[in-house]
């Protein structure tokens, strides 16, 4: 099955206690698109700049990823500043240069109209909506949005929810969205909004899946919510894009699958967690590019271990 990815394609310029990078390949839809492409096939459709060469795109084609949707605009790339600090729990934005990505409208190519999955990175959801209509015979949709669009561009927001399969977020995100401190109040809120189900990331401290009656076909009803660790980690070097790496991880092994089942969707979380724990240990997508899908096996069985109570492994 085929991903399509609708997002950023930017740069990047970090500082961590590890270090600094400089205009490393970054945005919501590279991270995604280089997890998810262990998985399954994935097209990607988004602006770039002049500053956008031939071996930045190489990155994502030598994966496989379709990048025929790529648009290039005449000026810059969208470009992120940011640092981290202490336990690097957090950013601390330093400047935020949209250039292109300012007047982005997303464009299907007509050999993108067939792809199965859709997944709406955090965009405006204006474009979101726009996007999805256009899509109208995909499988699944899983969408993505942050405290921008949640606090001043609510009612557009409301219209992407009632369209979104899954909705995967950050549990701040996740409050702020229900108006609700207690997680699982929360959730309930959320679910009833539209989505089918909702996956909340807690960073170093794993995800948690919480379902409704719709979220399963043929009348499998899952009413518990599913938490999914983390793998601790002896050294973290730079969390940007851990969030979006784990959606790719999540949503491409979701679509390799024949048919949906809790059994399946568990599995996806931990694949998520598995894409997202590669992408901190180096600046940028670095570590994405260069995994094998051995080291993604030996770490999902490291997944496996830590969450069994049972395991009796050496």
């Amino acid at each position: 099955m085929t991903i399509l990815v609708v997002g950023s394609v930017a740069f990047d310029s970090i500082e961590t206690p590890h270090g600094k990078a400089d205009h490393c390949l970054g945005g919501a839809a590279t991270h995604f698109a280089l997890a998810a492409s262990y998985f399954t096939d994935v097209r990607v459709i988004a602006v770039v700049g002049k500053d956008f060469s031939a071996e930045h795109e190489a990155v994502l084609t030598r994966r496989g990823v379709d990048t025929r949707g790529l648009e290039r605009a005449n000026g810059l790339s969208f470009h992120w500043t940011g640092s981290y600090s202490g336990n690097m729990d957090e950013a601390k934005t330093l400047g935020t240069d949209l250039n292109v990505f300012e007047t982005f409208e997303p464009k299907i190519p007509s050999a993108y109209t067939d792809s199965e999955y859709l997944f709406l990175a955090n965009i405006d959801p204006v474009l979101q909506g726009r996007v999805r209509s256009q899509m109208p015979k995909v499988r699944m949709v899983c969408g993505d949005t942050m405290n921008y669009w949640i606090a001043d561009h609510s009612a557009n927001l409301a219209k992407v929810l009632r369209e979104l399969d899954v909705l995967l977020i950050n549990d701040g995100e996740a409050r702020m969205l229900a108006d609700e401190r207690n997680l699982v109040l929360a959730a309930e809120k959320v679910l009833a909004m539209g989505p089918k189900t909702l996956v909340v990331k807690h960073g170093e401290y794993g995800a948690t899946a919480f379902f409704s009656d719709r979220s399963f076909g043929g009348g499998v009803k899952v009413t518990r919510p599913f938490r999914a660790p983390a793998l601790p980690l002896a050294e973290v070097v730079d969390p940007t894009g851990a969030g979006d790496s784990f959606a790719g991880g999540f949503y491409g092994y979701l679509a390799s699958q024949p048919e949906l089942t809790p059994a399946v969707f568990r599995k996806a979380m931990f694949y998520g967690g598995v894409m997202g724990s590669f992408a901190v240990e180096r600046f940028g997508t670095e570590r994405l590019q260069g995994v094998t899908r051995e080291e993604i096996d030996e770490r999902f069985k490291l997944f496996q271990e830590i969450s069994h109570l049972d395991y009796t492994g050496a």
